[in-house]
């Protein structure tokens, strides 16, 4: 072993100027993509489309204004108009995610979201137009069956579902409307009553607060011990060693840190040194670095401290937390309608009573029902194919007030699974299906795979499901999503995009396979140092071009200093046969001598192996030329997508 740490030492300098070399893509990929968004940004400038740019307060604000102005109460010229408006705010939540701390300022984030709620506000407010303009000529759409009125208009953004009682039937009890199969049952009080019913499902979510809708990748959880605070300051002393000797590189450091097991730095050039938002420093030193992880921006881990966590607790019952449950599916707002008055016909003459009092509510209970109690409304909900409930679905109800999602006031629960959800509500409110956002977590394995130059395949397997994500050059896409031996999410499959979309679609279609920032406190999570864990992702995808990767049992039991990983060499497309078991702690990666079947884990290394600095050289040492010289060529770009996913998914941690 000494004998090994004096050779490791002699060549490391050797190996971290190598390694420097390689990560200089990760600063192409950041410079690529800066050049793409001013690209994009002058592409929608000369195209002269008639679209505003969203980023730009003047163009968005006189969008906005004109539409307000408008008095085209279509609802299908609105459900149109709709489309642009959502692909707005699409952008703005794209631009808010996608966009390095460095190229966005505190007021531009602040602009943009304020737009992106403006925006919200009058989508909705140009429903409730439409649906006013509708009821108003609602005699007019007549069913010839039951003398009332129903109205349904599908698009892929939003089903609007709306009846109105024109006849007054005392024994009318439910309807159900069609192509939709959402329904409703009325008690005799609202039978009898100058009342309509609309069911606005919308396919998006734009009640829930606005920092749900826009989660970037989450910060790496803190370790609780002091040993670990301490464990991080003596990695940033050896960080400053390195960026010396990165400096002068022939002249050594007057002391080079030895690889202990409880200590894990990183080696980074000087002028690629920045600090992330996925490891929070200190309040003190908060306030002069704090940007969000980049694979272009070379990383300077500090653990980040808990704090203010009882602050966070909920101790309501019937409120839903947030970080544990997310709406799925969209949003149902379901309403009870004042009908306006009807065209009546007088001869040659149509008239109406005109109230300009906008679209009223029916209010249900009244005021006055405090001491006898209403029936409730029963509601059944036709479930959505695009979207996969892995269990029973919790329903709750928007309260304005509280600006939160609660469960009380809904009772008598019937679920049909995948199909549809009866309940009962005893007033009419706006309605979510939520979904516990760690039923996939933890996963239980996971495998990336190089599918050819370039291209590779990541595999996340978990309780409910197995994903397959597609990788190639700078784009991926869902390549199959299995559950029960079954292909779901059809819709979803065969679509290229970057990986900040990817990881959108997913969640919304009910698979989640991307922690949150306070997942680990409700996943038993198999913790490792967050520094180790970003340094093991970026010298994956540093290699994924050639190497395959793969979960190891072992990897529980090597603690939270060292990421225990399969690796095999793998230039075919076929599927991975010969792994090796490689540990790495950061600075020091070594091929160990343990199987996946062996009885107990131990750190003793393979008989003629050595250990490296880094796990290029690691791998270096048992790979072929081709192998290596793949490496060498992988495009920077494919090196950012692989280790974005790495990154939100978290397989080393959440596994």
């Amino acid at each position: 072993m000494e004998k090994l740490e004096a050779k490791d030492q002699e060549r490391r300098e050797y190996e971290l100027a190598e390694l420097y070399s390689l990560e200089e893509k990760f600063v192409s990929a950041q410079l690529w993509k800066t050049k793409y968004r001013a690209y994009a940004k002058w592409e929608h400038y000369i195209a002269c489309d008639g679209s505003p740019d969203p980023t730009i307060p003047q163009e968005i604000n006189t969008f906005m204004s004109l539409w307000r102005e408008d008095q085209n109460k279509d609802i299908q010229l609105v459900v149109e108009k709709g489309q642009q408006v959502l692909n707005l705010i699409e952008k703005l939540q794209f631009f808010l995610l996608d966009t390095p701390p460095s190229e966005i300022t505190e007021k531009e984030i602040v602009q943009y979201q304020e737009t992106i709620l403006e925006l919200q506000n009058l989508l909705h407010q140009k429903y409730n137009e439409a649906t006013e303009h509708l009821l108003k000529t609602a005699s007019m759409y007549e069913d010839s069956d039951t003398g009332n009125m129903q109205a349904v208009i599908k698009d892929k953004n939003v089903t609007f579902c709306i009846w109105a009682n024109l006849k007054k039937k005392v024994r009318f009890k439910n309807h159900v409307f069609c192509d939709t199969h959402h329904g409703f049952d009325l008690p005799k009080s609202l039978a009898v009553s100058n009342v309509a019913v609309r069911i606005l499902h919308t396919h998006y979510d734009h009640v829930s607060p606005l920092w749900l809708q826009c989660q970037s990748v989450p910060k790496l959880e803190v370790l609780e011990s002091k040993e670990s605070t301490q464990h991080s300051k003596d990695n940033v002393e050896e960080l400053e060693e390195e960026k010396k000797a990165a400096e002068e590189p022939n002249m050594p450091t007057e002391e080079e840190t030895h690889s202990d097991e409880r200590k894990s730095a990183i080696s980074f050039k000087e002028k690629y040194n920045s600090v992330t938002d996925i490891n929070e420093k200190t309040e003190e030193e908060t306030e002069k670095k704090s940007e969000i992880l980049d694979i272009s921006q070379v990383l300077s881990p500090l653990m980040q401290e808990k704090t203010n966590e009882k602050e966070d607790e909920i101790t309501d019952e019937n409120i839903v937390d947030l970080r544990q449950f997310v709406p799925v599916g969209g949003v149902y707002h379901i309403d009870a309608l004042q009908l306006p008055p009807q065209v009546k016909q007088v001869k040659n003459w149509n008239i109406v009573e005109l109230l300009d009092i906008g679209l009223e509510a029916y209010r249900y209970p009244p005021e006055e029902s405090d001491d006898a109690p209403y029936p409730p409304i029963q509601i059944t909900l036709r479930l959505s194919d695009s979207v996969i409930y892995c269990e029973e679905p919790v329903i709750a109800r928007w309260d304005p007030a509280g600006q939160q999602w609660r469960t009380d006031g809904i009772s008598n629960i019937t679920y049909e699974t995948q199909k549809s959800i009866t309940f009962e509500m005893g007033a009419f409110y706006t309605i979510a299906l939520l979904q516990n956002v760690h039923l996939n977590m933890p996963y239980q394995a996971w495998e990336l795979r190089p599918m050819g130059i370039n291209e590779a395949l990541l595999t996340v397997t978990t309780v409910f499901a197995e994903v397959q994500i597609q990788i190639k050059g700078k784009q991926c896409m869902v390549a199959a999503v299995t559950v029960e031996e079954k292909d779901v999410l059809s819709h979803l499959t065969g679509k290229w995009m970057c990986p900040v979309t990817l990881r959108k679609v997913l969640k919304e279609a009910g698979v989640n396979i991307f922690p949150g920032e306070y997942s680990y406190k409700y996943v038993s999570v198999n913790k490792k140092a967050p520094l180790i864990e970003v340094r093991a992702y970026q010298q994956m995808a540093l290699v994924a071009s050639t190497f395959a990767f793969g979960w190891s049992k072992w990897n529980l039991e090597s603690g939270q200093d060292q990421v225990v990983f399969k690796v095999s060499e793998h230039l075919k497309t076929d599927f991975v046969k010969d792994w090796s078991l490689y540990m790495f702690n950061g600075q020091r990666a070594l091929k160990l001598k343990i199987t996946e079947t062996s009885e107990a884990f131990s750190k003793e290394l393979e008989e003629d192996s050595e250990f490296h600095s880094t796990l290029y050289h690691m791998l270096k040492d048992f790979a072929s030329k081709e192998a290596i010289d793949r490496v060498s060529t992988a495009n920077f770009l494919f090196i950012d997508v692989v280790y974005q996913l790495l990154l939100a998914t978290r397989v080393l941690t959440y596994s």
